[in-house]
């Protein structure tokens, strides 16, 4: 098609001028410059051959969190058998509690999992003291600290049933009649926070890359859900500060000094390079020789051209 065109009728003659369009984008395919291959040596080349050995950068919206409640749930529902749920009873402010968390992580865990919607990995700080005996004084490491909280949000439903997971755990450590305070192991629990993968040709989406857990774990703070007729359109989130006393990384440490089963997570292999015969080839010519064999099995193959590549059955 023209990008300009003007005719007049004389007559029988039908008399058009036009510019015809332009051509030099026709086969960019054979351009000589295109083949051209890039020197590795270069920053960029460099910082390409790094991301790709990296396989990517994390990302920060590819992640997954995991709750868990305290390990003794069963042992404390006995308890609340034996003693009847008697108020006041011994341990009580986890007993009476225990039976219903049990039922409340059974139908809520995996749900409260699934809904953060946000989670901050908590961070690691070394203690120092200042030295100064000659010269520039010196800042030696003394100790080391996980300070602030776990802050996480929560996706609410429309029974804000995650506020209600939420309220009874802390009810494991405080009883909301007589205001006692219970047994420290009765409600501490844990939190995985994983990064995961994004890249589905590596086969590493939606698998863990790297994961924290964080140990002695209970909600401390459930902020306040404000409420406004001008936020129609918005998803109430329940806001929570875990409290913690540290954390190990899985893919490195031993959690809390124990080797026991698997505690280790194991760290994904590096994706390899193209399989097959084409994995053999310079990286330059892998993608020529992909490209020469798919044209074969859908333009030189009759078969394969009516069955969409597909050359040897079943079809489907």
């Amino acid at each position: 098609m023209a990008v300009f065109r003007g005719g007049k009728r004389l007559g029988p003659f039908d008399i058009r001028l036009g510019f015809p369009r332009d051509k030099s984008l026709n086969n960019v395919d054979r351009d000589p410059r295109i083949r051209q291959t890039a020197n590795p040596e270069n920053t960029i080349g460099r910082f390409r051959a790094a991301m790709g050995k990296a396989e990517g950068y994390a990302r920060a919206a590819r992640f997954a969190v995991k709750l868990f409640l305290p390990t003794d749930l069963g042992k404390m529902a006995g308890v609340a058998r034996q003693t009847g749920g008697v108020p006041g009873s011994a341990s009580q402010a986890g007993s009476l509690d225990g039976v219903t968390m049990r039922q409340v992580s059974k139908q809520m865990g995996q749900q409260m999992d699934i809904h953060c919607d946000a989670v901050a990995m908590p961070g690691h700080d070394l203690k120092t003291e200042t030295i100064d005996h000659y010269g520039p004084t010196r800042d030696f490491v003394t100790g080391h600290g996980f300070t602030g909280t776990i802050t996480a949000s929560f996706y609410a439903d429309k029974f804000l049933r995650e506020r209600h997971f939420l309220e009874f755990w802390q009810k494991m450590a405080v009883n909301m009649t007589n205001h006692k305070a219970g047994y420290y192991k009765d409600y501490i629990g844990k939190m995985h926070i994983y990064q995961l993968g994004s890249i589905a040709t590596a086969g590493d989406r939606d698998v863990p890359t790297y994961g924290i857990e964080a140990t002695e774990v209970y909600p401390a703070t459930i902020s306040a859900i404000e409420y406004a007729y001008g936020s129609a359109s918005q998803i109430v989130k329940i806001n929570v500060g875990f409290q913690y006393k540290q954390w190990y990384n899985l893919a490195s440490d031993k959690i809390g000094g124990v080797k026991s089963g698997h505690h280790l997570q194991r760290v994904p292999d590096e994706a390899g390079g193209p399989e097959g015969i084409f994995g053999k080839l310079p990286p330059e010519l892998q993608r020529v020789g992909r490209d020469v064999f798919n044209q074969g099995k859908t333009v030189l193959n009759p078969v394969g051209k009516i069955f969409k590549g597909k050359v040897f059955p079943p079809y489907t």
